[in-house]
């Protein structure tokens, strides 16, 4: 598939075990020398996944690089002009410069002590106004400008403002249902993680992508890669994403960051660390968070001990005030410890099912299909696809996890837990 270029050739190209040669527009390589973009080395893209899936020792620098490449693809195959097309690059490099710790992992405390998520964080960086405050300076914005970008226009496709509205064509290549972003990462973590529910027909995708009506679409050709992306992502999230001792160790490693001392309100700096230094300083912490990150570093994981694989409305409805109520979950996991005269901390609760990660889980229905020149919207009906597209991302949305030393407990703790949410 050809792409547009400017006449400048790029400065550098670097082999990437997805996508192979990319090919890097001096801007990008500039970029790449920030110390906003080079702290992403120590990120890991899945978090915890490793833990399970050794292979997943792979980057959030990695995978910025893949999203790179492909937004270049997706604006070359949609014929975008050529500074329009380093804008979106240039977003693409950027869009995960705001991510804490182990990624996706410490969204829910990131939520709890700054009031934003990670797109935000992004934004900030990139403007010059981290709140966690890594970074007094933003390196970022200069090296845009003195490429001819204007550093708002690329935080607004990273993080739209609210006053945008709905994603149109340019923010639909970073916030679609099928994106640069979600392309590079499904094939990305199929890859190292060795499960081939990711490995989607990108080529096919690439290749019919095409616009309607100011939106994304492809080409009705394309309609099988695009049922396999949506199961594909489905069952990377139930069985990669969420699986029961990757949310373990998740559980334990928001616990240990929750539990430190001055959490939320003076805690603001843990979301600027790699992966190692957050454990180190959790274990210097002392107290609970020690205890849980040793048991991180050292795999001794919390078990799974009890949970619901169905709620009924009013038990989901009192989960989610927990949910929402981040301080009173930690009460309750406080009281079931108590009862086991267990110390705090040794019962855990996860409701990462009440929430799943990433967009609206229908943001597929507005997928359009081109044929001639009518599009249509197939996915909001019912298909062949559909019961495996829509696959909650977890089977249990409700899990206890309970520490190992105390799993002698476990029945007293499920005899008190069969009662349901207090």
């Amino acid at each position: 598939m050809a792409r547009r270029r400017p006449a400048t050739r790029p400065a550098k190209s670097i082999f990437d075990p997805v996508h192979g040669p990319i090919s890097l527009h001096p801007s990008a390589v500039a970029l790449l020398a920030t110390p906003e973009f080079q702290r992403l080395w120590g990120i890991r893209q899945t978090g915890f996944a490793h833990l399970v899936f050794p292979g997943a020792n792979h980057t959030r620098l990695e995978h910025s690089l893949g999203t790179y490449w492909v937004a270049g693809q997706m604006s070359g195959r949609l014929g975008l002009p050529d500074e329009t097309t380093r804008a979106v690059e240039a977003a693409a490099l950027l869009h995960d410069l705001g991510h804490p710790p182990f990624s996706h992992t410490l969204d829910a405390p990131l939520r709890e002590a700054l009031g934003i998520d990670h797109e935000a964080v992004s934004r900030a960086r990139i403007l010059g106004t981290d709140p966690t405050g890594t970074f007094a300076e933003s390196a970022v914005a200069p090296t845009l400008e003195a490429h001819g970008l204007r550093p708002r226009a690329v935080a607004d496709l990273i993080d739209p403002p609210a006053s945008a509205g709905p994603a149109e064509l340019l923010g639909e290549l970073l916030h679609g249902a099928i994106d640069a972003d979600r392309i590079d990462y499904m094939q990305r973590d199929a890859h190292y993680t060795g499960v081939a529910h990711g490995a989607i027909d990108a080529v096919r995708l690439l290749d019919t992508l095409q616009s309607s009506r100011g939106h994304l679409a492809f080409a009705e050709k394309g309609r099988g890669a695009v049922e396999g992306f949506l199961v594909g992502r489905a069952l990377m999230y139930s069985t990669v994403y969420y699986h029961k001792t990757v949310r373990a160790a998740e559980t334990m490693a928001q616990a240990a960051v929750e539990r430190v001392a001055g959490f939320p309100g003076e805690c603001r700096s843990l979301f600027g660390l790699t992966d190692g230094e957050l454990l180190v300083r959790l274990r210097d912490a002392g107290g609970e968070s020690a205890e849980l990150a040793g048991g991180l570093v050292a795999r001794r994981l919390y078990k799974r001990v009890h949970g619901w694989r169905q709620l009924s409305d009013d038990e989901h409805a009192r989960w989610s005030r927990l949910l929402r109520r981040p301080a009173d979950r930690r009460s309750l996991e406080d009281d079931l410890a108590g009862a086991l005269r267990a110390p705090r901390g040794s019962v855990l609760i996860d409701l990462g099912g009440l929430e799943p990660r990433g967009r609206p889980a229908d943001d597929w229905r507005r997928i359009g299909l081109v044929e001639g020149d009518r599009t249509t919207y197939p996915f909001r009906r019912e298909g062949p696809w559909r019961m495996l597209a829509l696959r909650p991302p977890a089977d249990w949305p409700v899990g206890v996890y309970l520490s190992p030393r105390w799993l002698s407990s476990a029945g007293r703790l499920r005899r008190r837990l069969a009662r349901g949410p207090v």
